[in-house]
């Protein structure tokens, strides 16, 4: 559901997509509010759900992951019941950082971290092939990242 937006909001938006841990007093005065007002407009932005979470950014690398593979996959059928059987498997694996429903030659496009590509082989036969359904699976590699964001444009 959108959220009606106004340009103060944003503002506490934008700043705290750059800087999660922002104490209410440097939030405010950021964007120009009085601390009390700007905790009410971050609270209502948490509950309308435009704040969705708080997390920390962690480097792949930094912890071992040094493999970031895509693999679009391909289910032998469409219906209900194989679409939300998929995507109940994928949901259990933390390896799997992103998945989504796609249009075109394929059903769908995950983004999954590995430590080697042994692993990622792993992976590949003892979890995403032995979904019932699963017709086809490519992957790619990526080398390196070019633009990595997780600040929306608001």
């Amino acid at each position: 559901m959108q959220v009606d937006l106004d340009a103060i909001d944003r503002r506490i938006l934008l700043e705290l997509q750059r800087d999660g841990r922002l104490t209410n007093q440097e939030l405010s005065d950021r964007v120009g509010l009085s601390p009390s007002p700007c905790l009410r407009r971050m609270r209502r932005l948490e509950e309308a759900g435009a704040i969705d979470r708080y997390v920390a950014l962690v480097d792949a690398a930094s912890v071992g992951l040094q493999i970031t593979a895509f693999a679009r996959v391909a289910l032998a059928s469409q219906d209900a019941s194989q679409l939300d059987q998929f995507e109940r498997e994928v949901s259990r694996w933390p390896e799997v950082l992103e998945c989504y429903l796609m249009t075109g030659e394929v059903d769908y496009q995950l983004r999954v971290v590995a430590k080697s590509l042994s692993d990622y082989e792993s992976f590949l036969r003892e979890k995403l092939a032995r979904i019932p359904g699963v017709a086809k699976i490519h992957s790619s590699l990526a080398f390196r990242p070019i633009v990595y964001r997780t600040e929306l444009p608001v």
